[in-house]
């Protein structure tokens, strides 16, 4: 019997080519295909008329495929968690939406404060149960939802010996907007505007892989290479201010101002050249299912190299301060470690897990449109783990996006705007899409009923990973290191949110 349907990045595949297995053999193959550089990118529940199904998506880094099996559930499913702790998120997010019983959950408890009654004890929105450390002089100090700033919602609870954190819980939920059930109400053009803020500042990496998706369950012709360059170009744009900001930040936590100023106006710089590209400095409305949503010729793309000369030589006299000053340095070093070991279990992606040795980029594993002639340079974090990997990293990859956008400007020649038409899509479909955001990852799945309507939709924002890595990056540390290493994520609330 097939374990698993495997398919490749932005494939469209028939419902029910999908593996149904039992629990056990769902659980044992998802543990060994972990155990062979294979990733959980997204885990979900299907309701059914006549029976529910969890479906897991598994990505390999090296083979470029994407591995797909379901099992069905009642009330009650063996948790996955003890053996596969990348799970343990997911599983709570399937308990808390779809009431699943997850038993043998280590802790089983919402992640977006949604409101539940059971047996005898009613959780409401804003009351919930807290891990707690006992014993001598151990304290608990509570941070936010409310912050002294302009940051999104999130509560932080650090289960404190003096000034070392022993534990952080993390606890998010306010931003809860309801996209993925909004998405299966509306017209595929409409969801455009929901994917565009599914996370703001990633604008471009959701709009790709929705856009991809929709191309895929459509049958539409894939954009053509002027189209699919000024994606690319988009998404590094992208990567470019958001890291460019990152680093600010992290100056701006440490006290050193010079960086802090400098990048923080460098970044609207950035910003101001995704704006020349379609006149939105965040690039909405410039990806649309069939190619890109206006006009871009070869004098777009001159000014947009023009700029970059300016911006490059600014970020060097920047951000090169902060390797130069030892402070700096002193102070992002040995702080806030994810192991190696610990990044791989728990499935952390992106910035923070090339920072901790790990290879993952889905622009070099399971490329897509541009990607697939210029790839980029894996930048080795040297399984550092710490604030000063997850910085050498963003810089490192700021660098090689400047190498990107030149080579693939050099080819543009001009393209038009994009408006296919939308007939039907494929019934009794699944198709799967990864992009690579600033942030690490992005998956977004659909699958249609016999009609070609949504009857699910699934987005796995990169902060879905990874918060849980902010957590562990906080133990055996001072309580006062939190901002640093906070800043040297940079999650989403939103994007975890959904």
């Amino acid at each position: 019997m097939k374990k698993h349907l495997k398919m490749q990045n932005s494939a469209c595949v028939n419902l029910a080519d999908v593996p149904v297995v039992d629990n056990q053999q769902f659980k044992d193959h998802l543990v060994e295909l972990s155990s062979r550089n294979c990733r959980l990118s997204a885990l979900f529940v299907l309701p059914g008329t006549h029976q529910n199904l969890i479906y897991a998506v598994v990505s390999n880094d090296e083979s470029a495929a994407l591995k797909l099996l379901a099992t069905p559930y009642q009330n009650e499913f063996a948790s996955l968690t003890p053996d596969l702790p990348q799970a343990h998120w997911f599983e709570r997010e399937m308990h808390e939406i779809h009431g699943v019983n997850i038993t043998g959950h280590p802790w089983l408890k919402p992640i977006r404060f949604q409101p539940k009654t059971g047996d005898n004890t009613e959780i409401l929105p804003g009351v919930t149960n807290y891990f707690e450390v006992t014993g001598e002089e151990i304290h608990e100090v509570a941070v936010g939802p409310v912050h002294a700033g302009i940051i999104e919602p999130g509560h932080f609870r650090f289960q404190c010996h003096g000034e070392k954190v022993m534990h952080l819980e993390i606890e998010l939920g306010y931003q809860h907007r309801g996209i993925e059930k909004a998405m299966l109400r509306n017209h595929p053009h409409q969801n455009l505007r929901l994917v565009e803020v599914i996370a703001g500042d990633t604008t471009i990496a959701h709009a790709t892989a929705y856009a991809m998706l929709i191309e895929s369950l459509y049958g539409i012709d894939k954009p053509d290479k002027n189209a699919e360059l000024i994606r690319a170009v988009a998404l590094e744009l992208e990567r470019m201010a958001n890291h460019t900001g990152d680093l600010g930040a992290l100056a701006g936590d440490v006290g050193f101002l010079p960086t802090s100023a400098y990048c923080g106006r460098i970044r609207g710089d950035i910003l101001n050249t995704t704006a020349v590209i379609c006149g939105n400095r965040f690039g909405r409305g410039l990806i649309r299912p069939g190619g890109i949503g206006c006009i871009v010729d070869r004098s777009i793309a001159d000014i947009v190299l023009e700029r970059l000369v300016a911006i490059e030589a600014d970020l060097k006299s920047a951000v090169k301060l902060l390797w130069d000053t030892p402070s700096v340095v002193a102070r992002f070093e040995e702080t806030g470690t994810v192991s190696h070991e610990d990044a791989i279990a728990i499935g952390l992606v992106g910035p923070a897990a090339r920072a901790c040795g790990l290879r993952t980029d889905i622009r070099y594993s399971h490329p897509w449109g541009a990607y697939a002639v210029h790839q980029p340079e894996l930048v080795d974090g040297r399984k550092r783990g710490d604030v000063y990997g997850r910085a050498i990293v963003r810089w490192l990859e700021l660098l090689d996006s400047l190498r990107l956008i030149r080579i693939m400007l050099a080819e543009f020649t001009d393209v038009s705007t994009a408006s296919p038409v939308l007939t039907k899509a494929a019934p009794d479909s699944i198709s799967v899409v990864l992009t690579e955001g600033w942030r690490g990852e992005v998956c977004h799945v659909a699958i249609t009923d016999s009609a070609g309507n949504l009857a699910s939709y699934k987005i796995v924002d990169p902060s879905f990973h990874n918060w849980f890595g902010l957590a562990l990056a906080l133990r055996n540390q001072e309580i006062s290191d939190f901002p640093l290493c906070n800043k040297s994520f940079n999650l989403s609330y939103c994007g975890h949110d959904l």
